[in-house]
């Protein structure tokens, strides 16, 4: 059982939305990337199904590290309906004891700006070869329907006249820049998942994710959010660098993952949906909300300019915003406003 009472409640939040869970009852779904920050609240949200409701979904979670997911899921030690498959997404997978593996949630990604010019190659990896052995394995094992995480960084560099994006609004990207590993192989893997539907007999469904936040955060990723709640977290003074005039959509993590599940179980066939907020923040905005809110901590704000280290580092997209319009008429809306969430998060990061 769940021993954070955040993490509990927003599971609760997310299955007792009206969306048709019954169709997981009695499934094996395969969930890649298990130990990542946004597919490890699905993998909590289906055994909570199992607890509450008696699914009797048979989870298999794909990860790379034994050690980092039995830490990660240490309260869910010796259950039976959580099994966990240690290997590379990118080699081919072997599952032999399964006839069928009725959902597939490829979510297994370098989602963290400082690998993308340190180990572009591996960031390409999952979302390219990853996508095709998960495909392949779907097709073996009659998949009822297949989650691809990609990203909304494949929208690319927007003009701010098309700000908040639609999932058709695309913008530019520059194939020669290292950085594009991730948003130009996300491009490459969600066109992957749709050729792979025109062939075969299989249901893709894609989201967008925005910038999701929420407990669980890897506190050294590189970006702001983060690095601002880690550092609100040990009483330390908020950095900011550069001006702080970029805005983000911040979306609360639990909102985001009922916004995955809601896709896999309601979304259309071979398309894409953004998930996220309309409300753009800037990073200075952020850094101040923070100061306020947790004044008695004596946090200060602190502006840096950038050095070539830091410009590399950032990402030179100034206006970040998805539509979600498409997702709303799927009965889907987020319900957490920046400063709930952001209390929330730091209450989880306490207990």
């Amino acid at each position: 059982m769940l021993t954070n009472k955040i993490i509990e409640e927003d599971v609760e939040f997310i299955v007792n939305h009206d969306l048709p869970w019954q169709k997981f009852n009695n499934s094996i779904i395969l969930i890649t990337g298990a130990n990542g920050f946004l597919p490890a609240y699905m993998l909590e949200t289906l055994l909570y199904l199992n607890d509450k409701q008696n699914m009797n979904i048979n989870i298999i979670a794909l990860v790379r590290n034994r050690e980092k997911a039995l830490k990660r899921f240490r309260h869910h030690n010796n259950r039976k309906d959580l099994v966990f498959l240690i290997q590379d997404v990118c080699e081919p997978i072997q599952l032999k004891k399964y006839e069928n593996i009725d959902y597939i949630i490829h979510a297994a990604s370098q989602a963290s700006p400082k690998y993308y010019e340190s180990d572009p190659i591996g960031t390409i990896a999952p979302n390219t070869t990853g996508v095709m052995n998960l495909l392949k394995l779907s097709s073996e094992k009659n998949t009822k329907a297949f989650l691809y995480f990609s990203t909304g960084g494949v929208l690319g560099r927007i003009d701010e006249n098309d700000l908040p994006a639609k999932e058709t609004n695309y913008g530019y990207l520059d194939p020669t820049e290292v950085k594009s590993c991730y948003s130009e192989s996300k491009r490459m893997g969600e066109n992957i998942c749709v050729g792979w539907a025109s062939l075969n007999n299989i249901s893709i469904k894609i989201v967008r994710p925005s910038y999701v936040y929420g407990p669980g955060m890897q506190k050294n990723d590189g970006r702001a959010f983060p690095n601002f709640i880690s550092n609100v977290v040990n009483g330390k003074d908020i950095i900011v660098c550069g001006d702080g005039k970029k805005t983000r959509a911040f979306c609360y993590l639990a909102d985001a993952t009922l916004g995955f599940f809601t896709v896999l179980l309601k979304g259309k066939n071979s398309e894409a949906y953004n998930v996220g907020t309309e409300k753009e923040t800037s990073i200075f905005e952020l850094a101040s909300l923070l100061s306020r809110m947790y004044c008695d901590r004596g946090i200060e704000i602190i502006n840096k300019p950038m050095d070539k280290t830091t410009k590399d580092s950032h990402s030179t997209v100034q206006r970040s915003c998805l539509d979600i319009s498409k997702i709303k008429q799927l009965g889907w809306a987020p319900a957490y406003d920046l400063k709930e969430g952001i209390k929330r998060t730091i209450r989880s990061e306490e207990m």
